[in-house]
């Protein structure tokens, strides 16, 4: 960054000294050129307080809190994404305003990172008087009119071409193509334009014309043209400054803190409209009798009070009013003034910008003043760079401070501790005149110091900026026509839910029969949920992931649980039987003896979640392995008498082993603890199932027609026959064949935690390749399997988690993201846990109906026991489970119950109501 020079700010209140090193200073012996140039000086302090107040206006009115008549403006410029760098195409650009008055017409062609470069081909329409202040119509007409002329003379096509506009001036957006006209400024004032839709009025007037086929694509102001036309660079240019006939600043802010836009995800670009910035405590001090008299004699009194301190249209007639003053008093040209030094208009930008310049030496400047009929001596010279020089840098300062105000919001708006950013500049201020440049940079580093920031010079005015919006609204429509097909099967509606509900209700009824099902709809031979007599200690084993525990639960008028968490390494999980069962008694013993229980022998629940068929409460025949166990010689095996087994073994140990329970069981007793209402068990967690007390003559093979009896349904083998297949997707399928057990547990592979993350990956990679994300480059990160956890989807959708951070998670997995992919992987994470939520309710609601229908009630009231990490810590799993179950069983009243240690609690309290029953036999 350039150094600011001692024309730059000083520590303290110190002033700015005028002029920059090199030039020669004023006359000392002239207090009234002394009184003149104090007047463009600024302190720090002040400089501190416009860019407080400015910044105080700019969070007003992005709240909705601004005044009638703001301070600055925050429009939304529905520009909602920067270049990726990807964009390729020929597109036209108009640009009215830009450039005071003259009309721009350019042919841009992008062509993408690999491509070569082509240089824009552009004219120049000089815009007559009496149009920039004629009818609206003969405005827009004369625009249609040029358009035609530039493209007549180009090797086009006259079918559909793309145009941006490029339209400098406040306006009301309302869409990236639709734009109402707030006022004029630059010295326009044509009539019937104010409050319409400047793209229409173009667009009428394309259609008036009729020469050519042209799509009026996006309405840009020349701010957003030249942030857009920023080459993409180490940093993201998310800043443009223009400071030419006018100024202006834009910068990207993030979506949930535009109140107007009603949008809690991404970022849009917001134009600042600056110029109108006229808060009278703060600019009241810095204002001069020049700018006084300056204001009463423009267009607009009392309007764009900031930009007619700053902008190019006003700096020239600034240096006139102080030449005119000085002139006047005979302190300039001998007394003498000229007709032209009294008419206004009659310094432009340039003459300043040339004065001031110290490499133009004194002839250049001698010429100047003779043009404008003066005689200057050799101190006329000195005092006339003096002047040009303190206007100027006053500008510069100016312009910084109100620059540090956006960068202080963006860094704010970010949350960031120090911002890293690139700002684009355009205008012909910044791009002819270096002092002001470098006064500007120093300024900005000292106003904010907490800001990094370069500064990258716009290419051709921001011309290929407004080419670069349209081309990024295209290629933004057609990545959300390519996401939109991707994530549709994952969609359902109505109809599709109830079907799943309905081969449901069937493969329950098959299961109950003893029919081929793919629900295996198992007895637990628990007949009874607690009734809050139980009373006692006992021990309780829990398996059923990679942790396994083991627990103290006291039962009184309550429960006391003291547990031990012990790991399941791998290689145990993958090894023998023998292995397996010896390791969990270890766990057991190890447990007892911290406890002071050796030696007792303490009724004991197993909870064991796994598919297995029960023969009895102390007996279950495990099915087969999940959840990526495989130890062998178990499947097909009484897993209790594998247990008592590894006791025999071990010796010296005594366990009581009185019930095998499935996690979904415990679960459901420990909810049922709480809630005698409590008839489910749901678990949505690494895998998922559900169990649910079932009338006993509905249970073919186990004897008795009275009384109830919970029913383990394994329902994540739901689908296994193929009845799932018009809801699995090419991703499910990918996911499936990776997987250990291909062809089994389809209904879990779309619902539980341990597939949903391989989902999203295998998504993500599918629109890497078409190019959605990740701007095409495929990284070795997303090939690696299981790399995308099911946790990211909980973290990812959380509503207290800014995309900042969505945005950090994912470039800790070595994606380098846009905010747009920010945007699109968080889709991609809401359909995947939606369609699962969906599909559990789906699931659930066909249990309930089961239960009243079973019991021939018109309405039912029944709570769920649940347990899982996914259910309890996905921010909309819970929420989307229940309303998807009130679609779709409207007459049953359904309360989610959180289980609290269900697992383990439950594996006791089956234990303990099953010894209440045995105590209640006996007696």
């Amino acid at each position: 960054m350039d150094s600011i020079g001692s024309a730059g700010l000083r520590q303290g209140e110190e002033a700015l000294s005028y002029p920059e090193e090199g030039l020669p200073g004023p006359s000392d012996s002239s207090e009234l050129v002394q009184e003149c140039l104090q007047q463009f000086k600024v302190t720090r302090a002040q400089l501190q307080q416009i860019q407080a107040s400015l910044l105080g206006s700019m969070e007003q009115a992005l709240r909705g809190q601004a005044s009638p008549t703001p301070a600055v403006r925050m429009l939304p410029t529905y520009v909602g994404s920067t270049p990726h760098g990807t964009e390729q195409g020929d597109f036209v650009v108009l640009e009215l305003g830009a450039t005071g008055a003259s009309l721009r017409v350019l042919w841009v062609t992008l062509t993408g990172t690999e491509g070569h470069r082509v240089e824009p081909r552009s004219q120049e329409f000089v815009i007559p008087q009496e149009v920039m202040l004629g009818a609206g119509q003969q405005l827009f007409d004369f625009a249609a009119h040029c358009l035609s002329e530039f493209l007549d003379v180009q090797p086009v096509s006259k079918q559909g071409l793309q145009l941006g506009f490029s339209f400098s001036f406040p306006c009301h957006q309302t869409g990236l193509d639709r734009s109402t006209l707030i006022s004029w400024t630059k010295g326009f004032r044509c009539s019937g334009v104010e409050g319409q839709d400047v793209v229409q009025l173009l667009r009428d007037a394309i259609q008036r014309h009729g020469a050519y086929n042209i799509d009026v694509v996006a309405v840009v102001n020349d701010t957003v043209g030249t942030m857009m036309g920023c080459e993409l660079g180490a940093r993201p240019c998310e800043v443009g400054l223009v400071v030419d006939t006018g100024t202006n600043a834009c910068y990207m802010e993030e979506a949930r803190h535009v109140a107007v836009l009603d949008e809690d995800r991404g970022r849009v670009c917001v134009s600042v409209e600056w110029g109108s910035f006229s808060d009278a405590g703060v600019l009241g001090p810095v204002l001069t009798t020049f700018d006084h008299t300056l204001d009463h004699e423009s267009l607009n009194p009392g309007a764009q009070r900031f930009e007619k301190m700053i902008g190019g249209l006003y700096l020239g007639e600034l240096v006139r009013l102080v030449l005119a003053h000085l002139a006047r008093h005979g302190v300039l040209f001998g007394g003498g003034t000229s007709p032209a030094l009294l008419s206004r208009g009659s310094i432009l930008l340039e003459h300043v910008a040339e004065m001031e310049d110290p490499s133009a030496g004194a002839a250049r400047v001698h010429a100047i003043l003779q043009d404008l009929g003066l005689s200057p001596g050799a101190s006329d010279v000195e005092l006339v760079q003096h002047v040009c020089a303190a206007v100027c840098a006053r500008a510069a300062q100016l312009c910084a401070a109100a620059l540090a105000a956006v960068l202080s919001r963006l860094q704010h708006g970010r949350e960031q501790q120090t911002l890293q950013v690139a700002v684009a500049t355009g205008g012909r201020v910044c791009e002819r005149h270096p002092r002001f440049c470098s006064i500007l940079q120093g300024t900005v580093m000292l106003l904010a110091p907490e800001c990094d920031v370069s500064f990258i010079p716009s290419a051709d005015g921001g011309g290929q900026g407004v080419a670069m919006v349209t081309a990024v609204a295209a290629r933004l429509a057609a990545h959300r026509r390519l996401l939109e097909e991707t994530l549709a099967p994952f969609r359902l509606n109505h109809d599709q839910l109830a079907a799943v509900q309905a081969q449901m209700r069937k493969a329950m009824v098959k299961g109950l029969r003893g029919e081929a099902s793919s629900l295996r709809m198992l007895p637990t031979f628990v007949r009874a949920t607690p009734d809050g007599s139980e009373r006692g200690d006992f021990l309780a084993l829990d398996l059923g992931g990679t942790n396994f525990r083991v627990l103290l639960v006291r039962v009184t008028t309550g429960v006391q649980i003291t547990s031990q968490i012990y790991s399941i390494p791998e290689s145990v999980a993958q090894g023998s039987g023998q292995q397996l069962f010896d390791h969990i008694v270890d766990c057991i013993v190890d447990f007892q003896q911290k406890q002071g229980l050796s030696g007792q022998s303490l009724p004991l629940g197993f909870t064991f979640s796994f598919p297995c068929r029960q023969l009895g409460l102390d007996q279950g025949i495990l099915l087969n392995w999940t959840k990526g166990f495989n130890a062998s010689d178990c499947e097909g095996q009484d897993v209790v008498n594998l247990l008592r087994e590894a006791i025999t073994r071990r010796q010296a140990v005594e366990l009581n082993v009185v019930a095998i329970v499935n996690d979904t069981v415990g679960t459901m007793m420990s909810c049922g603890y709480e809630d005698p209402r409590c008839e489910i068990g749901l678990i949505v967690g690494t895998g998922t199932n559900a169990c649910y007390m079932e009338e006993l003559r509905n249970v073919v093979g186990v004897p008795g027609d009275s009384g109830r009896m919970c029913i383990n349904m394994e329902w994540g083998a739901f689908g296994d026959d193929g009845s799932l297949a018009m809801l699995s997707t090419c991703f499910d399928a990918s996911v499936d064949q990776a997987s250990i057990n291909p062809g089994k547990q389809r209904f879990e592979k779309m619902i539980s935690g341990m597939y949903l993350g391989e989902i999203v990956r295998h998504i993500l990679l599918h629109l890497t390749s078409l190019g959605v994300l990740f701007r095409g480059q495929q990284t070795q990160c997303l090939q690696t399997r299981d790399i995308f956890k099911t946790k990211f989807l909980s973290e990812i959708e959380s509503d207290s988690l800014a995309l900042r951070q969505v945005r950090a998670i994912l470039e800790d997995l070595g994606l380098p993201l846009t905010s747009d992919d920010a945007l699109m992987v968080l889709e991609v994470c809401q359909a995947v846990s939606q369609r699962a939520a969906q599909l559990c309710g789906a699931g659930v609601a066909a249990v309930v109906e089961k239960i009243r229908e079973n019991r021939g009630l018109e309405e039912l009231a029944v709570s769920v026991g649940v347990d899982g990490t996914l259910y309890k810590l996905h921010p909309h799993f819970s929420s989307l489970v229940a309303a998807t179950v009130r679609e779709l069983a409207p007459r049953c009243v359904v309360t989610f119950l959180q289980s609290e240690d269900g697992s383990g609690k439950g594996a006791a309290l089956v234990t303990a109501v099953a010894c209440r029953l045995a105590q209640l036999t006996r007696v």
